[in-house]
């Protein structure tokens, strides 16, 4: 599972605060709405700069705070392929995969926004091709990929019909 695009970098602590603007709560039943407005708090102009398929890079404790689960599902919803982070808070983490939005763990600090990743969910590499490096992030078990595949944890129980670990 070999993912490509382009970076958009942000720094530590990116709340869910600032993915889904709580000003925006009235859209929380119009996702593809909401979703134009994803990380305007943190840069008010990536939804309409970024491109299906980019990259959201993050450092430290990204999708800390509140629980919603709007925050990764429209991050999906704009077109990210993956966020990668040094850490997420725990609850944007089993919320983003639940959703299907993939996440890596990884050293942020050589990757820089504009640079076009191929990131191997699976084997965890991450090669920046804009300046020939390789990474590597903590890959997914198996158990994430097949929910991904099958594009998030409802869908997963729809196919199988209940989850499946291997």
């Amino acid at each position: 599972m070999v993912l490509k695009g382009k970076v958009w970098k942000f720094g530590d602590s990116i709340s869910t605060d600032l993915i889904c603007p709580g000003r925006y709560f009235h859209l929380r039943s119009n996702l593809p709405e909401l979703a134009k407005h994803v990380l305007e708090d943190a840069d008010p102009e990536f939804a309409k700069k970024m491109n299906k398929d980019d990259f959201v890079v993050g450092g430290s404790n990204f999708g800390l705070g509140s629980s919603r689960e709007h925050a990764p599902t429209i991050i999906k919803i704009a077109g990210v392929s993956a966020v990668l982070a040094k850490s997420f808070a725990r609850i944007f983490y089993r919320n983003a995969i639940n959703v299907g939005l993939p996440l890596l763990e990884c050293d942020t600090d050589k990757i820089d926004e504009g640079d076009e990743l191929e990131v191997d969910l699976t084997t965890g590499l991450i090669k920046d091709t804009t300046k020939g490096l390789e990474l590597e992030a903590n890959p997914l078990p198996q158990a994430m990929i097949n929910i991904l595949n099958d594009g998030g944890l409802v869908a997963h129980i729809q196919k199988h019909g209940d989850f499946k670990v291997v």
